[in-house]
């Protein structure tokens, strides 16, 4: 048996938003989009909120942000992200997640954000929250300004090929892992570990969870994360893991259910 590692989606899964959207008015106020793009990436959260996005919405919004972001100053990005994290990330994180990442560092698992979402925000989402990884989509970059080129799309079979990627490096079981995911789109990436969970899954991922006997949870308690953190910005794990112990049930239960309901089954 190797090292583990459990593998959280981001957006609707460990945020109750998009990550790759949320932005949208510190960019507008920092002189990088004008009011009529805030306005559509506003709308765009919201079909996105209610409806969720297969593969050709998915393509749909890689295509509109990788183009308005064509010719953006790169160190730009990154410091307007850091400095409306906490106030735009902060209070859109999942208590159930939070308790759920803190379990498993608590069992000496590895914890990686994988998203689509770009790197200058995934990263700066990653460290906020404490993880040892991420697992995002990178832009192609040239003399400091993004090309409107991707160099990686985090998306899709592309997510599980970086995973299976980075367990040959790190010495994961991918049989001993957990991958958490509220998209049909994941379906690789919760594929290819021992212990996939659907996490406010599509209509779509739901349908498919019950059919292979996945466990299904709902995250829904958004909760500001200021009071968890130490002077230094991380974590504390003493808060964290006293949360853990009242949140973070249902999921913890679904995933003994199927380890044991595959046991049995002898797959």
């Amino acid at each position: 048996m190797g090292r583990s590692a459990a593998f959280f989606d981001l957006d609707k899964t460990v945020i109750a938003k998009s990550s790759a959207l949320a932005f949208g008015r510190p960019f507008y106020q920092g002189g990088l989009i004008n009011r009529r793009a805030v306005l559509k990436s506003t709308y765009a959260q919201f079909v996105y909120l209610v409806n969720g996005a297969d593969e050709v919405q998915m393509s749909r919004m890689r295509d509109y942000l990788t183009e308005l972001i064509k010719g953006w100053d790169v160190e730009s990005v990154r410091q307007i992200v850091a400095e409306t994290l906490h106030d735009l990330i902060d209070p859109i994180i999942y208590d159930e997640a939070a308790a759920l990442i803190e379990r498993h560092r608590a069992a000496g698992r590895d914890v990686v954000i994988v998203s689509s979402s770009g790197d200058e925000v995934v990263s700066a989402i990653g460290e906020l929250l404490g993880v040892d990884r991420v697992i995002a989509t990178r832009m192609v970059i040239a003399d400091g300004r993004f090309t409107g080129e991707i160099e990686f799309y985090a998306a899709g079979p592309n997510k599980a090929a970086a995973i299976k990627e980075l367990a040959i490096a790190e010495g994961y079981d991918l049989d001993e892992c957990y991958a958490y995911s509220d998209s049909i789109t994941d379906e690789p990436m919760l594929d290819i570990v021992g212990h996939p969970t659907a996490v406010n899954p599509d209509r779509a991922l739901r349908k498919l969870a019950i059919e292979r006997g996945w466990p299904v949870v709902t995250f829904k308690r958004p909760v500001a994360l200021r009071r968890r953190f130490s002077e230094m910005g991380r974590p504390t794990g003493p808060m964290l893991a006293t949360a853990a112990v009242g949140v973070g049930a249902a999921a913890v239960a679904g995933m003994l259910w199927y380890r044991r309901n595959r046991s049995t089954s002898g797959t």
